[in-house]
């Protein structure tokens, strides 16, 4: 790739470095590691040096006015004005001709097996770069409309809780409860990182907890690695853990058959995007249709059942049927 599109790329990278809420501050050495892991996934500064980053930083403040400053109180670098993203800067010609570069190079890889679970993202990239000769053309939005989720923070966490993963090292960080919204200290072995509706979440072994315990990346704060080498009493493996789940929730217990009936408008929608791998039909009636499925019982279960309201009837178990009409009467107010 051209050193032009290097740079531009290397401009964002410490774009996300200096407004990263959870490291303000970053030195210089920090920002070429990210910088030099991104591009060539690795920190060792064989490929990028101090001076590139002083170039990089001085090219940001000249060509894009970016307000950094270096703060001897902190010993890093920050942004005057807290709102500025490089993200707001109108995309240049090379920006361009590097996101159609690397467009290109994906979409010829897409099928290999190591990218084909993100197949579907990919396809959605090359979608929105054909449509249009400029990519951050504004107008497109008024004859095309993509699907744009909410991504959630805890993204920069990736990077150092999967080297954590290879070293089996643990790692401590706060944790904030959705239910009590306080933090509690948190000491863990990670093991695996998981996406899941637009959220990333660890799969780790909690000391304290002596469990496998799922933790989402947007509710960490503060986090720290350490050196210290731990093993998993656990024999966790990620293919077996979520076989029969729905979502993030799993374990190592032994799933359900659950049974239930759609209306055969519903049946369609469901049998085109089903629930679970195992999901089969066992009846096709005048009327509805017959679904059978081996999942754990899960909150994300219960909601995707409810989304279909009315149009669809839990057979068994008996335990979910329960649990959806207890839901149900509370949809309705009623208490009993």
């Amino acid at each position: 790739m051209p050193q032009i599109k290097n740079a531009l790329i290397r401009f964002r990278i410490i774009d996300r470095c200096i407004r990263n809420q959870y490291k303000p501050y970053p030195s210089k050495l920090e920002m070429r590691e990210a910088c030099e892991d991104a591009l060539f996934g690795s920190a060792d500064g064989e490929n990028i040096c101090d001076s590139t980053i002083e170039k990089d930083l001085f090219a940001m403040r000249m060509e894009h006015d970016a307000p950094i400053k270096y703060s001897k109180r902190h010993l890093g670098y920050y942004y005057t004005d807290p709102v500025f993203s490089m993200n707001d800067i109108p995309l240049t010609e090379d920006d361009i001709e590097a996101i159609k570069f690397a467009t290109k190079t994906l979409s010829q890889f897409k099928d290999m097996a190591m990218f084909q679970q993100f197949g579907f993202a990919i396809d959605k990239i090359v979608d929105r770069v054909t449509i249009a000769a400029d990519p951050s053309d504004q107008s497109i939005a008024e004859f095309v409309q993509f699907d744009t989720p909410i991504r959630l923070g805890g993204s920069e966490f990736l990077s150092p809780l999967l080297s954590s993963i290879r070293k089996s090292t643990a790692v401590f960080f706060d944790y904030e409860s959705f239910q009590t919204q306080t933090r509690k200290a948190r000491k863990v072995l990670p093991l695996l990182l998981k996406e899941y509706s637009n959220r990333w979440y660890l799969l780790s072994y909690d000391v304290s907890k002596e469990a496998i315990i799922t933790y989402a990346l947007d509710r960490m704060f503060e986090l720290q690695e350490s050196e210290e080498v731990l093993r998993c009493p656990i024999d966790f493996k990620p293919e077996q853990f979520f076989r029969h789940a729905i979502g993030i929730t799993a374990s190592n217990g032994q799933p359900d058959v659950v049974e239930f009936k759609a209306d055969n408008v519903a049946a369609k929608y469901i049998a085109s995007q089903p629930f679970h791998a195992t999901q089969t039909v066992v009846k096709e009636g005048k009327n509805k249709t017959t679904f059978q499925m081996t999942v754990f019982v899960s909150e994300e279960l219960i909601r995707s059942l409810l989304s279909y309201g009315g149009e669809v009837e839990v057979v068994r178990p008996d335990a979910l049927r329960e649990q959806l009409a207890k839901r149900a009467r509370a949809i309705l107010g009623f208490n009993y």
